[in-house]
């Protein structure tokens, strides 16, 4: 019989390509949205599978109590896979904005959990390297900082509240993710944990996106790329490490059933990317973003030698996984990003 799963945050960039592997992989699947009409595109984009996919609506997952109904099932859940992150529909005047509704939305995960659904045995969550990088460190150093799962962002909360809203985001992962394993020290559950950390993470869409206004922020980077023009400056690199979507969904399906992956934490990470080598990529493999993508200094501007990487040694040695090259990532997306540009163009 295959296992039965909760997938919040089921809509997202990331949450629809887990939804895809969970069902190519033959699980059944609760997804959870926010509302009626949500569920209803992730229907639209996940058609055909029967009773092997059901909903569950979550309005504020910050709320108390909010996944109490959403977490009992009949048959009854195995795993747990928490991909959401709270919307923020304000504009963020503190800081502790960030911070609250991460911790508050991953805490009423665990809590109802417990509390509702026994048959779970293990709890995934998407946490980030945010809560992995020291940021406030030179981007380059000798010798070279490699992070790992044993690294988190040193950031107090203290300096959170205080900080840029660029620190609170950083310590709100942190946070957040701290907050479930001292869950799990505390309150010793029937249910393990397993968390993922992806730098940014970049990669085809598998959810609906009618506009090019709502791609989410690591792709609307890329499509910054592709709507310039050859003469502009390069975009800043911003965290110049990333992961494929797809590989980080295949990372989630890997932790849920294996063994070995209990009370683990796991960094996935393909590689360094410049601004540079994006943009070579693109003009590279896409003749018609000749004009449109900055020329820069081809071959170039590279990432300084020592700068921060990040170690999946633990994720290829456990999970057995591989990631795909920066041309599949990078040139797949941006080729997807002139559809979706070309179809909003067309009124389709």
């Amino acid at each position: 019989m295959s296992k039965r799963v909760l997938l919040t945050g089921a809509n997202g960039f990331i949450g629809s390509h887990i939804l895809d592997q969970l069902l190519s992989h033959g699980f059944s699947v609760r997804a959870v949205v926010r509302s009626d009409s949500k569920a209803a595109q992730v229907k639209a984009d996940f058609p055909n599978h029967g009773s092997k996919l059901d909903f569950g609506i979550v309005p504020d997952i910050t709320s108390p109590g909010a996944f109490d109904e959403v977490v009992k099932s009949t048959p009854p859940f195995d795993i747990v896979l928490h991909s959401a992150s709270p919307f923020l529909y304000r504009v963020i005047s503190d800081n502790k904005e960030f911070l609250d509704p991460a911790i508050k939305g991953t805490l009423e995960v665990l809590k109802s959990v417990k509390k509702n659904a026994p048959s779970v045995k293990r709890i995934v969550i998407t946490s980030s390297c945010a809560a992995v990088v020291n940021f406030s460190a030179p981007i380059d150093a000798s010798p070279q900082k490699i992070y790992t799962e044993e690294d988190w962002n040193p950031t107090s909360w203290e300096g959170a509240l205080t900080g840029t809203q660029n620190n609170a985001y950083q310590a709100s992962k942190k946070f957040a993710e701290k907050s479930a394993w001292d869950f799990i020290t505390n309150e010793k559950p029937n249910f393990n944990l397993v968390t993922l950390c992806p730098p940014m993470v970049y990669g085809p869409l598998r959810h609906t996106v009618k506009s090019v206004k709502e791609l989410n922020q690591s792709n609307a980077r890329i499509y910054g790329f592709v709507n310039s023009s050859k003469d502009a400056d390069l975009p800043p690199n911003g965290m110049h490490v990333y992961t494929d979507v797809r590989d980080l969904a295949l990372a989630h399906v890997k932790v849920a059933t294996l063994p070995e992956a209990s009370g683990q934490r796991f960094v996935i990470c393909a590689e360094q990317i410049s601004a540079q080598e994006t943009a070579d990529l693109l003009r590279q493999h896409i003749p018609e973003l000749a004009e449109r993508t900055p020329i820069g200094v081809p071959g170039g501007n590279k990432l300084p030698e020592n700068a921060y990487n990040c170690s999946s040694e633990k994720a290829k040695k456990v999970l057995g996984l591989t990631f795909r090259s920066k041309e599949e990532t990078f040139v797949e997306l941006a080729k997807q990003l002139l559809e979706i540009e070309k179809k909003e163009k067309a009124g389709l």
